[in-house]
């Protein structure tokens, strides 16, 4: 049984891309922008993206920057974090400053404007409500704001937007099951896929806790994704596959470390959600240079590129193409590749992934 559909009052046509080649003369532009400009037309979506991290930082850094508890960029205005953990209590601060619903149509409506602007056509985000107090009580109020400023996006730039509700592993057990209670009650359209996220080093594995939850929101059609392989090692990507079943893992990077697990999700399809930049920044690998995307990818696993948390990070998804391009000699085919992976483990609607790889096939010059 397939998720519901994602409901979108104002349907937007396919927009059909076609690259159109750009003149070898001396008014043309340098090659690195004309290849920046196809890696950021190129269609595409983000697939492991959180709410969490779209809080506008003007508002953070103006609320009052020691009481963060990290240091901001002088020169970018990012925060900069030591570890995992330090990033976690950061997002509940930040998060706890949204106590106002054009707030958080602000931050939805955000969301499809950046995503347009990197080539992304349809978005996966991920919010866990443990990371805001003022919503907590108000979940369905929560989501219908979030609705509204999703609506004005997709209306304004095409791009269309489904929820992932997300768990957090080091929350009690009935807290959780309360969150599964509300979602499969409530049902709310755009929410069609239940997820799990957290520190995975402070809370130890978890699947056997989670499975019984996972099982009921399969039951009840909706779509399911973890996190696992950040904080943990390929264990926790074994569970989130053997145990929870999930489609997709988000992060799993650590998988590397177990040769008979890349084989597995090569073999199996399951796709990972890999976050670079994000990798990076959390300590979880010294440097783009050694991220596994490559030697994952190269060993048959699925792969996409996603930017976790966006504003925290100063990243967007073009970047993140961009990035991998050059530092691991990724040609426009490799690229296609992983545009496509995006898109076919995307929970949009099936219409709505039909339309994404029509526009992807048309914009690589494929037959259809």
């Amino acid at each position: 049984m397939r998720a519901r559909a994602v409901s979108l009052r104002k349907a937007q046509p396919s927009r059909t891309l076609v690259a159109v080649p750009m003149p070898a003369d001396a008014e043309s532009p340098p090659a690195s922008t004309r290849r920046a400009d196809w890696v950021h037309r190129l269609p595409k979506a983000e697939v492991h993206l959180h709410l969490e991290g779209c809080v506008p930082l003007n508002a953070v850094a103006l609320d009052d920057p020691a009481r963060a508890g990290v240091t901001f960029d002088p020169d970018t205005g990012v925060p900069q974090f030591r570890d995992l953990a330090e990033f976690l209590a950061f997002l509940d601060h930040s998060c706890a400053l949204v106590t106002d619903g054009t707030q958080v149509e602000h931050i939805a409506y955000e969301i499809a404007r950046r995503a347009a602007t990197s080539g992304v056509g349809h978005a996966d985000v991920i919010f866990n409500p443990t990371h805001w107090p003022e919503w907590q009580a108000d979940l369905d109020g929560f989501v219908e704001r979030l609705d509204r400023g999703f609506e004005a996006g997709e209306a304004d730039h095409g791009v269309t937007v489904a929820l992932c509700l997300s768990l957090s592993r080091t929350q009690r057990a009935a807290d959780s099951a309360a969150l599964v209670d509300w979602l499969l009650a409530a049902r709310p359209d755009r929410v069609v896929a239940l997820s799990v996220d957290g520190n995975e080093a402070a809370a130890g594995r978890t699947g056997p806790r989670f499975a019984p939850l996972f099982a009921r929101a399969r039951s009840a059609g909706l779509h399911t994704c973890a996190h696992a392989g950040e904080s943990s090692g390929p264990e926790g990507v074994r569970d989130a596959i053997e145990i929870l079943h999930v489609e997709r893992v988000d992060h799993g990077i650590r998988a590397v470390e177990d040769p008979a697990l890349v084989a597995k999700l090569a073999a199996e399809a399951v796709p990972l959600d890999v976050c670079p930049t994000s990798n990076v920044r959390l300590g979880v690998v010294a440097s783009l240079a050694a991220h596994p995307v490559e030697q994952l990818r190269t060993a048959g696993v699925r792969v996409s590129l996603n930017t976790d948390d966006p504003l925290l990070f100063g990243t967007s998804v073009a970047s993140e193409y961009a990035q991998c391009a050059q530092t691991f000699g990724w040609d426009r085919s490799v690229l296609g590749a992983i545009a496509r992976v995006s898109i076919e483990s995307s929970f949009a609607t099936q219409d709505r992934r039909r339309e994404l790889l029509s526009d992807l096939d048309d914009y690589l010059g494929l037959a259809r």
